[in-house]
């Protein structure tokens, strides 16, 4: 009778466990459900959920209201999709981010924001972000940086006419060094052809800009109406310096005030908006000390150990001490062709040029010093600095940071363009709940934007 009654109580253990472990898996399939199907790889429910999660927590942090939570959802997921094509672009092209070029980066962030990296832990916690999901985001974001600058990057061409005449407009226009931190709006136009569509699209951004004057926050509307790229960021734009404003809005940002919204902006890809959010004064004239150098180096290699290297520069130090040309020997011995042929110049270098040691060596010398020997991961060093300057560098920093803002204006434009493209080659497959909706709203242009 006992032994029926054990295993009986065995047969319903049995039972349980199994009941228990349908239940588990039920609950793990539920919470780990496929959403979207993209090419080769996957969204999952809970990558969407911690990208909700990293995005509400930091739109919190700033104050910045949040829109319905459905919209939030499809925005997101579009968000994932376009990355996971990114990201599986970067692996058949092989590219990697390793654990210590992702620690140093995840250190720069933190001190960036002004923060130790157990700080940095901290925020992110109570921005309801774990550490590992945030690494793990960089890294994505990072890699997606990656593939964005070799394939958008190559369509990209800065001509000398292009950064001349920026910096005649700049210049015709009373332009100072004023940066600006600006947040941004766009509202797609599919078909600039149907005037019906542009009067609709045109009548929308309006009063979105009617909504913003009347006290809705800017960048709340950004995150819930605007289909530019970086709308689940509130539009934040950063720090820009005149020069590097974009062409559309590069005119009217000088004359609006702290939060005052711009008018509506119209061009061949939609209607824009932007914000100034904060403002402050630009640098002055720019001024480096450069040091016109010589140098003769000798390589080890497979022919020359490293003591052999070391007991040839020493011995041309010598020589050098007693009397010889320096050019003379540069030019029989230095295993450096290019200054070697001539005379061991290297001409006027400026600060940041050359590797540490060298750079070091270089401030440490007097005028006219032989200064060595030392070594570099090159080799061995003998350096002289012949002259010191004082170089006003103002208007070579100002022509490379028009040519970086025209670059940057072309890469945002084809980086819309080359998205847009990757989205519509890509094949997709909405799952549950988003299939419905995909069926109903037909969303995948979310995330495009213009500028």
């Amino acid at each position: 009778m006992k032994a029926t009654i054990r295993q009986g109580l065995m047969t319903l253990l049995m039972l349980l466990a199994v009941a228990l472990s349908f239940s588990v898996q039920a609950e793990r399939k539920l919470l780990d459900q496929v959403v979207a199907i993209v090419d080769d790889d996957v969204v999952l429910q809970t990558e969407l959920e911690a990208r909700i999660n990293t995005i509400t927590g930091r739109l919190s942090a700033q104050g910045t209201g949040l829109p319905p939570r459905r919209l939030l959802e499809e925005r997101v997921l579009e968000q994932l999709i376009t990355e996971s094509v990114q990201l599986q672009m970067a692996d058949k092209m092989g590219m990697r981010i390793s654990d210590n070029e992702l620690n140093e980066t995840l250190a720069n962030i933190a001190e960036r924001n002004g923060m130790s990296l157990p700080e940095f832990e901290n925020q992110l916690v109570a921005e309801g972000v774990s550490y590992r999901q945030a690494r793990e985001q960089i890294r994505q974001e990072m890699l997606t940086s990656r593939v964005q600058q070799r394939l958008v990057g190559n369509r990209v061409r800065v001509t000398e006419r292009e950064v001349e005449n920026y910096l005649q407009a700049l210049e015709s226009g009373g332009g100072t060094d004023a940066e600006y931190r600006l947040a941004y709006i766009f509202i797609e136009l599919d078909n600039p052809a149907d005037d019906a569509a542009l009067d609709a699209t045109r009548e929308k951004a309006e009063k979105l800009r009617a909504a913003i004057v009347n006290g809705r926050d800017f960048r709340e509307v950004a995150v819930a109406e605007s289909d530019a790229s970086n709308a689940l960021e509130g539009g934040d734009m950063g720090w820009r310096s005149e020069r590097q404003l974009p062409s559309l809005v590069a005119p009217i940002v000088p004359g609006l005030a702290v939060g005052e919204p711009s008018e509506v902006l119209e061009n061949n890809s939609g209607f824009h908006m932007v914000m100034v959010m904060d403002k402050r004064g630009g640098s002055q004239k720019q001024v480096i000390q450069q040091n016109r150098v010589r140098h003769i180096l000798i390589r080890p290699s497979e022919a020359v150990t490293d003591t052999e290297a070391e007991a040839a520069i020493r011995k041309l130090s010598q020589q050098l001490q007693d009397g010889d040309d320096f050019a003379v020997l540069a030019r029989e011995f230095s295993d450096d062709p290019v200054s070697g042929s001539d005379g061991g110049n290297l001409g006027w270098v400026s600060p940041g040029q050359m590797v540490p040691a060298f750079e070091q060596a270089m401030q440490e010398a007097e005028v006219g010093e032989i200064k060595g020997p030392f070594r570099s991961q090159f080799g061995w060093h003998i350096l002289q600095v012949e002259e010191r300057r004082q170089k006003d560098i103002s208007s070579d920093v100002k022509e490379a940071e028009a040519r970086q803002a025209i670059y940057r204006r072309k890469f945002e434009t084809e980086l819309q363009n080359w998205l847009r493209e990757i989205r519509d080659e890509a094949f997709i497959e909405f799952k549950g709940e988003y299939e419905q909706n995909a069926d109903e709203d037909e969303p995948g242009d979310a995330q495009e934007a213009a500028e």
